[in-house]
């Protein structure tokens, strides 16, 4: 199994009924024998263009460890699913995951170089 990150755009007129759409998702995820590691939802926000005639879209991102044959047969089922405006489906950079846990810890370590420059 490998680790991937999905990012979906929900259609802005479900926000009221969000778990539905997101169940779909979810579902869909561990019927092809995947397994959700994370999931954050960053809310409605407004889109760079219009996809099918709207401006905004609900961002909700999941860390996901999926099978080989997985992606595939996601990314089908994602491509006609009324709910989801978009979708982003890439594996995991560890390197930059790596690089940005190391860029945390020093700066918990020695506090915010930028802070102390100003001054």
């Amino acid at each position: 199994m490998k680790e991937y990150e999905l990012t979906v755009l929900v259609h802005p007129d479900l926000e009221a009924d969000l778990e539905k759409a997101l169940g779909k998702v979810r579902s869909l995820i561990t019927d092809n024998g995947g397994e959700i590691i994370k999931e954050d939802s960053w809310g409605k926000k407004k889109l760079a263009y219009r996809i099918n005639r709207e401006d905004f879209a609900i961002y909700v991102y999941f860390e996901v460890n999926l099978p080989a044959d997985a992606p595939l047969k996601i990314s089908n089922v994602l491509n006609i699913t009324d709910e989801v405006l978009r979708y982003l489906l890439v594996k995991a950079d560890d390197k930059a995951r790596q690089a940005m846990i190391e860029q945390k810890e020093r700066e918990a370590k020695f506090g915010n170089s930028d802070e102390s420059s100003d001054k």
